[in-house]
């Protein structure tokens, strides 16, 4: 039976998979009970791993014509992030399928990349085809916190299941974007480190009516604005120099790599593809100090999103410490380093030649993810992991601002072409 790539992604929805960090999960052994068994009945014998109740990932391996071939590696997480059903105008998680697209949380972050494979497998099972490389494959769980529960744990207790991997395919990556009639595909080879850190400032408690030059609060504030205040420096990285030369050459921009911020401004809506990633950034996110207006606290935190560049680590966290007021002092929440992929090898060349294959008409060019994915632990593996979940959206589309976002959808159309692209680039 030929399974409808729209339906599988609309199903996969419907299981509310909401992640709400720190263990708070749920419907995550659902959703991977679901996948197994379509990879079951598509002739895929799937495994089921739980490092902790419920939290299920799902494994498994489709062997190729060609075993002395490097294999390839499919991800997708099937956890959600959460969504606030007051702020959207259809259910969330009725998984409908109207108006030429199919709605819900994870439509796109990621769960449509996740049907679009099953979608690619059903259409092996029923032509019987196979590839000619091993495809191992991936659902996994925890991703949109920190994949303690999925792809970090995987890594850590079960890297057999990757071996002879050389690369991966996952989110982020291969969606058309649409520039005055020049349509860009932006591939993820790279994205930034993650850093966060929490500041903790110690001064002295007091009566709030009474002059106090140690005041916990004040030194913690007087920190966040030098750094919410500084401007990293410029870090043009192979991924981020390569975009910015491709999509100035398809979009007759003037590209000055002496002058990045001008090349930027100059590249119109293409801009918010790369301007995230040229330099460091370390945002304040939360704050946390108090619990009576007329009492000084002793103590004040803060919370920093902050993401690197390769290389960039050391000197932002001397910058940061720089900046600190006496008494305030920082640790690490979360330490992943920036993680790229080579441009010039022949995984690259297969996703571009796949895509063109769909759309003549295709400018595909690198791109370095602002954010991070679950690439940060497989490429602790070694493995090559690239952005590469592709989708042709309709121009005017706003993709980007779907993941995490209020009424997220995607194109049926997209879907289908996304499929026609993965059987290609899988199958080469």
């Amino acid at each position: 039976m030929t399974l409808d790539v729209a339906q599988l992604c609309a199903q996969l929805i419907r299981f509310d998979t909401t992640n709400r960090g720190g263990g708070d999960s749920e419907g995550e052994r659902e959703a991977a009970e679901h996948v197994a068994a379509i990879l079951h009945d598509n002739g895929v014998p799937p495994t089921l791993l739980e490092p902790a109740p419920r939290r299920t990932n799902v494994l498994a391996r489709v062997h190729g014509t060609d075993p002395s071939l490097p294999a390839v590696l499919v991800q997708s997480h099937l956890d959600v992030v959460p969504a606030d059903a007051r702020e959207w105008s259809f259910d969330p998680f009725a998984g409908e399928i109207r108006d030429g697209f199919v709605h819900g949380r994870g439509a796109v972050d990621m769960k449509d990349m996740a049907a679009m494979t099953l979608a690619v497998l059903n259409r092996w099972h029923t032509e019987g085809r196979r590839p000619r490389r091993d495809v191992v494959l991936a659902f996994v769980a925890d991703e949109e916190d920190q994949g303690v529960y999925g792809a970090h744990w995987l890594v850590d207790h079960h890297a057999a299941h990757f071996a002879g991997v050389e690369a991966a395919i996952s989110e982020s990556g291969g969606f058309s974007y649409d520039v005055d009639g020049v349509r860009l595909y932006p591939v993820g080879t790279a994205e930034r480190g993650t850093s966060h850190l929490k500041l903790t400032a110690t001064g002295r408690a007091g009566h709030g009516s009474r002059r106090n030059p140690q005041n916990a609060v004040t030194a913690l504030v007087t920190s966040l604005a030098r750094i919410a205040a500084h401007q990293h420096p410029v870090q043009l990285t192979p991924t981020v120099e390569a975009f910015l030369v491709g999509a100035g050459k398809a979009l007759g921009v003037e590209v000055d790599l002496d002058d990045v911020d001008g090349t930027i401004a100059r590249l119109g809506p293409a801009a918010k593809l790369v301007e995230n990633t040229v330099r460091c950034s370390t945002t304040p996110t939360m704050l946390q100090a108090g619990y009576k207006v007329n009492v000084i606290p002793g103590t004040a935190t803060a919370q920093l999103d902050v993401r690197t560049l390769p290389g960039a680590v050391d000197e932002l966290i001397a910058t940061v410490d720089a900046l600190l007021e006496d008494g305030v002092t920082r640790e690490f929440l979360e330490h992943q380093p920036a993680v790229e992929a080579p441009i010039d090898t022949p995984w690259f060349t297969a996703m571009a030649e796949a895509l063109r294959d769909e759309d003549p008409t295709a400018t595909v060019v690198p791109y370095c993810l602002g954010g991070g994915t679950d690439a940060k632990a497989f490429s602790q593996l070694g493995i090559h992991c690239y952005g590469f979940s592709p989708l042709q959206l309709p121009a005017g589309f706003d993709y980007r601002a779907m993941a995490h976002g209020v009424d997220e959808r995607v194109p049926v159309a997209g879907l289908e072409f996304g499929v026609r692209v993965l059987d290609r680039f899988l199958s080469s």
